[in-house]
């Protein structure tokens, strides 16, 4: 039976490939909203993604509030796009900064209090601080599979929560969440990282729905691998630093093209945008259309991955 279905189903896969790649070139060269004084929320923006959207936004002429951890670092961005403001043919914003760990839920609220004071609303709320994790199932504590879901979920949905009443109050705002491809598959020893993407690709899904009466916009950004940190930073089953630059993280996408990407949807208030290459999108499609295919292929992943770690 899976090898008739298998046989009809493969052309379908392709095919539904091909209408998606050239939706995305088509929805590429489509005009978007203009973002000029715009107040746009970058949480994690003190490096990586979060720090090239605020460039791109920057130079839109948005009005931004930048959020992270590390006062000196999110200064020196502050620094470098006040530095890039000269010679621009439009106003620029001096970025305010909001500091706050989004992993802590219970300081959330507060920090939404003191971005709503910087200019007494929000336009465009992004959604992107997060971590990774890299770890073997068996040899993980709940600790860190619960302290993954604090930082990738619960923190952006309390941020959104704190927010959304002046948005709905004033009907006008965006909220946007840069998720990953492993919130739509999941692959081996990524179990805390996939797990968070997949919660949060449903509960903005779902706010999408909820809010569409206000005319309220939510876009899900689901990136491959991008050229930062991120696996370095990673947590392993013990809690500790993954600290290694995977091949598929230093190969993957350069953030300033990601960071576009996500400007675009704004402008263009798009809902669900993946920004990944062939194999990744195909497995996305693999995983509804033919789940017995893809479900091997990442048992064989699985089998590869620990041979290289027991060599």
């Amino acid at each position: 039976m899976d090898r008739v279905m298998g046989g009809g189903m493969l052309p379908l896969v392709l095919a539904s490939v091909g209408v998606l790649l050239l939706y995305r070139i088509l929805t590429h060269l489509r005009p978007g909203a203009s973002l000029r004084d715009a107040v746009v929320v970058i949480t994690g923006a003190s490096s990586g993604l979060g720090k090239e959207c605020a460039r791109v936004f920057h130079a839109a002429g948005a009005r931004l509030v930048l959020c992270g951890r590390d006062t000196a670092r999110l200064q020196q961005v502050v620094q470098e796009l006040t530095a890039c403001s000269t010679g621009t043919k439009h106003q620029t914003y001096t970025p305010r900064i909001i500091i706050f760990d989004l992993a802590k839920t219970d300081t959330v609220d507060r920090a939404a209090e003191e971005i709503l004071k910087c200019y007494g609303q929000v336009d465009v709320l992004i959604n992107n601080a997060g971590i990774s994790y890299r770890g073997n199932i068996l040899d993980t504590h709940l600790s860190v599979q619960r302290d993954v879901m604090e930082t990738n979920y619960f923190g952006p949905i309390a941020l959104t929560q704190a927010l959304l009443p002046s948005m709905v109050h004033h009907r006008r705002g965006h909220i946007v969440v840069i998720s990953s491809v492993q919130g739509k598959i999941a692959i081996p020893y990524r179990s805390a990282y996939a797990a968070s993407k997949h919660a949060t690709q449903a509960y903005f899904d779902c706010l999408r729905a909820e809010l569409g009466r206000y005319g309220i916009p939510v876009t899900v950004v689901s990136p491959g691998y991008i050229q930062t940190n991120l696996s370095v930073n990673a947590m392993t089953g013990d809690g500790s630093k993954y600290g290694v630059l995977d091949n598929t993280t230093a190969t993957g996408w350069d953030p300033r093209d990601v960071a576009q990407a996500v400007l675009r949807a704004v402008r263009q208030r798009r809902k669900d945008v993946i920004l990944a290459g062939p194999l990744p999108t195909l497995a996305i499609y693999l995983r509804t259309l033919w789940p017995t295919l893809f479900f091997k292929l990442m048992s064989s992943r699985a089998l590869k991955e620990q041979k290289l770690k027991d060599k």
